[in-house]
């Protein structure tokens, strides 16, 4: 007799339960290289910030995966022909979208590897479960491309007003207590429309789109590029580089096989072949955080004081301007320190540097949002709406950062 699976339901703090709706997702769902987003942060090293944010890859990709259930839900009764193969498709794309996020996602997303993008990851992930699928996955993997010849199929997988960005607005709003994150996704979806094979929104969900697109600016300024958040990022990339360094020079290095493997091996897309992919599903941010306990108290000062600034949340101080910050400042700093503690230039270079930080919330000339109206007329967002703060949104925004240890304050 045929075991069925049991699990049809999921709890969720957001949307309450999810309905997993067929065999297929729920093999997916329990599929060890899906299971590993369970142990990948969504957020990275955030909850230094805010100490609720402690979600997952594993939250997000499930929540994506039922708001797309109530996209196909209110298209289909608008009229929009969705076949159940594309449904399929859509439910896949959307669950496995992110499935490729190395460890603390973003931040080590070039340290890990080189030039390989987590996209590219997702979709080596999407091919191999498809192998095992027996080619349960070929219309996901077109969708996920964006190579599917229904556009707006694409659109609700990604774009600018797409299932996955609805989502990590709302959970990241809720695990971090940003209150003006929280969209409305159920006004959101029950507006969206397909005109000539695109996907659109009604005019009267005009001012949803805006409150959606004003809560992704707040989120990117409060939360995702918060500067305490930037100062972990950039300390936990130091940390490989320089853990990277010091294996290079014979120094022995006690971390796990799969974090080892990618320290002492240089992976481009060039030779990220299946043996790669493999050795990369067991990779997760418990490797990373377990290095970083051992590395706390290893021989090299640089390394050591990282790990113990991560660990202990003893970061540098950084300082946000609207203009680079100029040579001189950074000379002083990095002179100060490196004669403090009796270390090189270029290791001083660890403890004091500069970056920029971009954000443009709504772009108007990639995947733009359409509204159509009464009318018939379709008009992009910016235009159609009377807020000004729309026009502004599109411009991009550009900060300079310096950061340095808080002795030098």
């Amino acid at each position: 007799m045929a075991k069925s699976n049991k699990l049809k339901i999921l709890n969720d703090p957001i949307y309450g339960f999810i309905r997993i709706p067929n065999t297929l997702i729920f093999d997916l769902l329990a599929d060890s290289y899906f299971q590993r987003l369970r142990r990948i942060a969504q957020m990275g090293l955030s909850y230094l910030v805010y100490p609720g944010a402690h979600h997952t890859r594993f939250h997000h990709a499930l929540g994506s995966m039922h708001l797309m259930q109530q996209a196909i839900q209110v298209l289909r009764f608008k009229g929009v022909e969705i076949t159940k193969e594309e449904e399929q498709g859509l439910l896949c794309a959307i669950l496995l979208h992110d499935i490729g996020h190395g460890p603390f996602s973003h931040a080590m997303e070039n340290s890990i590897v080189e030039g390989v993008h987590h996209e590219h990851i997702s979709l080596l992930f999407m091919e191999e479960l498809n192998n095992r699928f027996n080619g349960s996955l070929t219309v996901a993997i077109a969708i996920f491309k964006g190579n599917h010849p229904k556009k707006f199929l694409n659109q609700l997988v990604s774009s600018q007003l797409d299932m996955d960005r609805m989502d990590y607005l709302k959970r990241d709003s809720f695990y971090t207590g940003v209150a003006e994150g929280n969209i409305n996704s159920e006004r959101l979806l029950t507006m969206l429309t397909v005109v000539d094979g695109e996907l659109m929104v009604e005019e009267k969900g005009t001012y949803s789109v805006e409150k959606f697109l004003m809560a992704r600016r707040f989120m990117y300024w409060q939360v995702y590029l918060h500067k305490t958040g930037i100062v972990a990022e950039q300390l936990l990339i130091r940390i490989l580089k320089r853990a990277k360094e010091l294996l290079k020079k014979g120094e022995p290095m006690h971390c796990t096989e799969a974090l080892l493997f990618f320290m002492t091996n240089k992976i481009s897309k060039e030779n990220f072949d299946a043996s790669v992919l493999e050795r990369f599903s067991k990779l997760d941010d418990t490797d990373i955080l377990a290095a970083i306990k051992l590395w706390q108290d290893h021989d090299d000062f640089v390394l050591s004081t990282l790990c113990q600034m991560v660990i202990h949340r003893r970061l540098l101080k950084i300082k946000l301007k609207k203009k680079p910050i100029d040579t001189v400042t950074v000379e002083k700093h990095l002179n100060y320190f490196k004669t403090e503690y009796g270390i090189s230039d270029y290791e001083a270079t660890y403890f004091v540097f500069t970056g920029k930080i971009e954000n443009t919330a709504y772009h108007t000339e990639k995947q733009n949002i359409n509204i159509i109206r009464k009318s018939g007329k379709i008009i992009d967002v910016a235009k159609a709406s009377d807020h000004l703060n729309l026009k502004t949104l599109s411009k991009k925004v550009t900060k300079y950062y310096m950061c340095y240890p808080k002795l030098l304050v």
